[in-house]
């Protein structure tokens, strides 16, 4: 067959053996085989970022510091860390974020989260994966300056995974949820309405409405004497966990001050036991004031409570946000109880 050959010995292109170069060359064709090489290292380097973030969950869960800034800010950054410099991708931040995800998509099913959870905790998480991933990414592929830059960075992270560890907090925890509302009925109907049981609706802020946070579906209890009590049924809350069955919560509340007079009063419920906020939050006291505005009533709710999760500059916000929501939802719930001048209630 070799006398068919042209003079110079070589196979012309397309009659077999290696195939041509698909860009035309004429020379033969050899796989990239370093892509398929990346793609391997950068699976693995995946797999032991979420084992080192699974691993240091346990951790930290077994030493009481899931709350933490450590975990908020420390289980992101080790995701980072450890994909930049085992996997080496070529865009960090990115690579980052998706294996982030990856990790709060197995969070619900293997961690027993819940839905809000994740979901209130999701920005910061791909916040500081982010930041990190790029500064990590800088470093390992920059000059001089640009490692400067990136070492710069872990101090400030040191700093922020500090807050919550050995009672470290740099914004106070002690914290209140306020709101307000005209009432058009007299401090009567008001005081009437608050030692009643009441029916709570949907509430109308969007927050409350947009997020599925625990809502209360009954209460049982009447009077506004000091020592009597309210028991509150919530929904109960679902997990994302595999089997998981949903757990009954509730809350008890008992009046520890009461002052009621002919233009208004003030009455201070105390949480005795609470399964429905104590995974985020320690709420102390519900306070509700009113006192005659006008032809009406003025009532305020302040909802008096301890921010239990750091950081502090990222979990203080939207805990006081939400808590304000909350004392809006009780001030909206007990004006709609209030009659009105010459309503007649059914008893």
């Amino acid at each position: 067959m070799d006398q068919d050959l042209p003079p110079g010995g070589d196979r012309p292109p397309g009659t077999g053996g290696t195939p041509p170069d698909p860009g035309g060359t004429g020379r033969p064709y050899e796989p990239d085989r370093t892509a398929g090489a990346r793609a391997r290292l950068l699976l693995a380097g995946a797999l032991t970022a979420l084992f080192g973030a699974l691993l240091a969950y346990r951790v930290l869960k077994a030493g009481d510091l899931e709350q933490t800034a450590l975990f908020y800010v420390g289980i992101p950054a080790v995701i980072a860390l450890t994909v930049v410099f085992t996997a080496r991708p070529r865009t960090t931040a990115g690579i980052a974020i998706a294996v982030t995800t990856i990790g709060l998509l197995l969070a619900g099913p293997l961690l027993d989260e819940g839905f809000v959870c994740l979901l209130m905790a999701a920005p910061l998480f791909y916040l500081v994966a982010m930041v990190v991933g790029w500064a990590a990414g800088q470093a390992r592929r920059g000059g001089g300056r640009s490692r400067w830059h990136a070492a710069a960075l872990g101090p400030v992270l040191l700093l922020l995974c500090a807050e919550g560890v050995a009672g470290v907090s740099y914004l106070p925890r002690a914290e209140e949820g306020r709101a307000a509302v005209e009432v058009p009925a007299p401090p009567a109907a008001v005081a009437a309405a608050l030692a009643a049981e009441p029916a709570y609706a949907p509430p109308r802020a969007l927050l409350l409405r947009a997020v599925p946070f625990p809502r209360p579906t009954a209460a049982h209890g009447t009077g506004l004497d000091v020592g009597d009590r309210r028991r509150i049924a919530f929904t109960p809350r679902r997990s994302l966990g595999l089997n998981a069955e949903p757990t009954v919560r509730g809350m008890l509340l008992e009046i520890t001050e009461s002052r009621i007079g002919a233009d208004g009063g003030r009455v201070v419920f105390t949480v005795v036991d609470d399964t429905t906020l104590a995974r985020w939050l320690d709420l102390r006291t519900a306070e509700v004031t009113w006192r005659a505005s006008g032809d009406g009533t003025r009532m305020t709710w302040t909802l008096h409570y301890h921010r239990t999760f750091e950081p502090s500059w990222y979990w203080s916000p939207i805990q006081r946000h939400a808590m304000d929501r909350a004392a809006g939802y009780l001030a909206d719930t007990f004006a709609t109880e209030a009659p009105r001048p010459g309503e007649v209630r059914a008893s």
